[in-house]
């Protein structure tokens, strides 16, 4: 499989909403709700980072986008949030995902990614972190609301891009 990952375009939003709506509807590993529409998550995915897809087979696959988790002070640690299109999972396209933003971090001088909340039964999720070096920086008690679990824990994740 050949997987090109590029900065995403305007025209790509139809196939990453595409993508991200089914996510949502699983209410397994997203905050968002039912109500997140189109506009808003133009607006999550498109204004305050810089947004990625990920191609393979004339298609998108998957996407990121990434940031500065805080302004000012905080601005030297990025965070990022990660969508794969659910016939596209397991396939090893979240590490490639994962490997990209840690290189593009690198590359605009940041110091570290932190992630700030990562449903604790995302199994495929917290596995690949900790595969890639992140660590449980907190623990948010039953911070989210499962579809089918109930009331589950929340992460805060945090490595260190180089070591300090």
């Amino acid at each position: 499989m050949t997987l090109e990952i590029r900065r995403a375009a305007p025209e790509d939003l139809d196939a990453m909403w595409a993508i991200f709506q089914p996510l949502l509807a699983g209410g397994d590993a997203f905050p968002f709700g039912p109500g997140f529409e189109k506009s808003t998550f133009q607006l999550h995915w498109f204004t305050s980072h810089a947004a990625y897809v990920a191609e393979s087979g004339g298609g998108i696959v998957g996407m990121y986008k990434m940031g500065a988790n805080y302004p000012d002070h905080g601005a030297h640690v990025a965070s990022a949030t990660y969508a794969v299109a659910a016939q596209a999972q397991g396939r090893g396209i979240g590490r490639a995902l994962v490997e990209h933003s840690l290189a593009q971090a690198r590359a605009e001088g940041f110091l570290a990614m932190q992630f700030n909340y990562v449903v604790g039964t995302n199994a495929p999720a917290m596995a690949l972190y900790r595969k890639l070096g992140f660590n449980i920086a907190g623990t948010l008690p039953q911070a989210f609301r499962h579809g089918e679990q109930g009331l589950v824990d929340a992460y805060v994740l945090h490595r260190f891009l180089e070591q300090p």
